[in-house]
């Protein structure tokens, strides 16, 4: 299970204590919070960095053995600490993934199943935190840290809501107003300080049936929103205060649509890239969510010459991620504190590529579900070791706040004092997808080598054997009907809990026969310029248009 160290060096003295949570600090501007430096306290505890992509395959990693990509600041991470091969979103969607990273909670007490509100049952405090507890970021500054997050923050049903950052830069995806986009603080400094480029409509790149279209970034490498973020998390690491601090930086790739700038869009031959990986039709697309995902992106007829163009421009947006996750880590090393900061690198969920002909995430396959992750502190823990714990990123509350000397583990596990090896890894982990008593909803349960998804919608369900099938292709759920019965029984009891009951119908999942859902295409246009969709005929938009050039 990985390399041991001794508890006492590892973890010092850990406070039996669990943080209170605190009264909701206000943010007057919205985008960004500035609060004054007053604590005197010493810097005795570490830095906690936490860098997260969006969309992020497990399998995306030159020194994890992907041989088609480059990826020197990644194999740093892997190098400087430990790599966990065996990590999962609980819920591989943005959403739902940031708010069980945040509050350190699993999808039925956040009640986040998929992108959208809160769905909640009598008994559930209505706000997040009440239920769930302080987010992490205002828990950690509770602890004595100085607190900033800069970037995606994706959070539900208010943009900017206040996390408990003394610096919260945020920059999202859309904006869906004029005056959000004003204040998104990367679309803010592009109209401020470069506005030769506020023309144009998607600054990360189009969308709509662009989505899985290759693109060039519309923005020079030094001015993307990748870049903005790595610049503004080196000036943070920079400034010298006397509390240690907590720092969360979230990049929006490389999420679609995949737009590397030059020169990344050009790093990678297409006609070197793998095809995708399918099985029989019948089993990869048992989950409707996929069919019904790859229709709503203009994706359901991608053939494999465009697979490979798609793939070589996604390990373009992830080199040049990359490239400035470097920058990060040479702030840190400069600064004098790189053996007592711990980084945690991670994405909230993976991505299909064409496997299993499928597109984007929300299955249980693992190139959707599971994520990279990888934990270093030069100071603590050893270099370049593989764990095979079951982890989750609802552990990385615990993480954080172990670390900080008050370990409050809420819904997770122990991984700092599992790689000590005086804490337990779990034997079960689980997912959940889709509002409970739903037919969107869905169970995964991963034990020993072994996954099991039911599904909902027409009481289906998949097992696989992910030692001898990683790529899942062989359903084994009537070769191994034992297995099958277990972790469907132990799914079931899983779900004996405050909002997951719903899905139950006494001691069985509910009976729901298989409906296919009405399809449809998401349109994303850049509704802070009045854009909301196609136009009936092009005269439409046209006699609108002014063009001054011509």
């Amino acid at each position: 299970m990985g390399n041991d160290i001794d508890r006492r060096t590892f973890l010092g003295v850990v406070g039996a204590g669990v943080a209170a949570n605190s009264a909701l600090g206000k943010n007057a501007l919205g985008i960004q919070a500035n609060r004054e430096e007053t604590d005197t306290m010493p810097k005795n505890k570490p830095n906690v960095l936490f860098i997260m992509t969006d969309q992020q395959r497990y399998d995306s990693i030159a020194a994890l053995g992907n041989p088609d990509i480059y990826s020197p600041n990644f194999d740093r991470l892997v190098r400087r600490g430990a790599t966990f091969r065996q990590a999962y979103s609980s819920c591989p969607v943005c959403v739902p993934a940031r708010y069980n990273i945040r509050t350190g909670r699993e999808p039925h007490t956040t009640a986040v199943y998929q992108n959208g509100p809160a769905n909640l049952v009598d008994g559930q405090p209505e706000a997040m935190e009440d239920r769930c507890g302080a987010y992490l970021a205002r828990t950690m500054r509770n602890l004595g840290y100085r607190t900033f997050g800069i970037g995606k923050f994706h959070t539900h049903p208010q943009w900017n809501e206040d996390l408990g950052y003394d610096v919260h830069l945020h920059t999202e995806e859309l904006y869906g107003t004029a005056e959000v986009r004003s204040q998104d603080a990367y679309a803010g400094y592009i109209e401020r300080e470069h506005p030769c480029y506020d023309f144009i409509e998607g600054l990360h790149g189009e969308r709509t049936e662009m989505y899985y279209i290759p693109q060039m970034s519309p923005m020079p490498a030094e001015h993307t929103v990748e870049g903005w973020v790595a610049k503004r998390a080196v000036e943070q690491i920079k400034k010298s205060y006397s509390r240690p601090y907590f720092g969360f930086i979230s990049f929006i790739g490389p999420h679609p649509p995949l737009a590397p700038p030059i020169p990344f869009n050009r790093l990678y031959d297409p006609d070197r890239m793998p095809n995708p990986v399918r099985g029989d039709i019948k089993i990869d697309h048992m989950d409707e969510q996929i069919t019904w995902m790859n229709h709503l992106i203009w994706a359901d007829d991608i053939n494999d010459y465009l697979a490979r163009v798609l793939r070589s421009r996604y390990y373009g947006e992830l080199t040049y991620i990359d490239h400035c996750i470097g920058l990060i880590l040479d702030a840190v090393e400069a600064s004098g504190e790189n053996d007592n900061t711990l980084i945690c690198f991670f994405s909230d969920h993976g991505e299909h590529l064409g496997d299993h002909a499928a597109w984007q995430k929300e299955s249980f396959f693992e190139v959707s579900a599971k994520v990279p992750f990888l934990l270093s502190w030069p100071a603590k823990i050893p270099e370049n070791i593989i764990r095979e714990d079951l982890v989750s990123l609802t552990d990385l509350f615990g993480i954080a706040t172990t670390a900080a000397g008050t370990q409050e583990l809420r819904d997770g596990t122990d991984v700092l004092g599992a790689i000590a090896g005086v804490a337990p890894s779990r034997d079960y982990l689980f997912g959940l997808y889709g509002t409970p008593g739903t037919r969107q909803f869905k169970i995964m349960v991963r034990h020993e080598a072994w996954k099991y998804i039911f599904f909902a919608n027409g009481n289906q369900a998949q097992l696989f054997n992910l030692e001898e099938d990683p790529k899942e292709l062989t359903q084994l759920l009537d070769a191994h009907p034992e297995m099958a019965e277990k972790l469907h029984a132990v799914a079931v009891d899983y779900c004996r809990r405050i909002n997951l009951e719903r899905a139950l119908d006494g001691d069985d999942f509910r009976d729901l026969p298989f409906e296919a859902r009405p399809l449809f295409r998401i349109h994303q246009f850049a509704r802070s310029r009045g854009v909301t969709g196609f136009p009936e005929h092009p005269r439409d938009v046209l006699d609108q248009w002014e063009f001054n050039g011509l």
